[in-house]
């Protein structure tokens, strides 16, 4: 069975399995992004390669897995990486990269990405009691 690759629903999978929201991935893409661009953004097939780098920069995930996966080899990655089932059955044609460093590079971006909000909940509690006080 033959399946296209579909860049848009790859970042969209890959943005999903390190937890990171749409808006999170806007803000870090710059300001001129917006939680709707990059609803836009997960639709598109096909995605710009200088585009694809810097998501790729921001999400840590090489390029090539946005650029090379399938439909069934992403969701193989997602279910075998994170499913249950840890082993098991997985296409692996074209090895990208090393499904260890993956995990540990998730486990990483997820670390950061809760000590920034929790420091952006500090700071946002900080500002509330300076109003309260006014």
């Amino acid at each position: 069975m033959d399946y296209k690759i579909h860049q848009g629903r790859n970042v969209k999978r890959f943005r999903e399995m390190l937890g990171i929201k749409q808006e999170a991935l806007a803000m870090d893409l710059g300001e001129d992004w917006n939680q709707k661009k990059i609803s836009l953004l997960e639709q598109k097939e096909t995605i710009e390669n200088q585009l694809l780098e810097k998501i790729s920069e921001v999400l840590k995930i090489p390029v090539e897995a946005f650029q090379n996966f399938d439909e069934e080899q992403a969701v193989n990655v997602i279910a075998n990486t994170f499913g249950e089932n840890g082993i098991g059955y997985q296409r692996n044609d074209n090895p990208i990269f090393n499904p260890i460093e993956t995990i540990l590079k998730l486990h990483e971006e997820k670390i950061a990405l809760y000590e920034r909000m929790l420091k952006e909940k500090d700071e946002m509690m900080s500002r509330l009691e300076k109003l309260l006080e006014k």
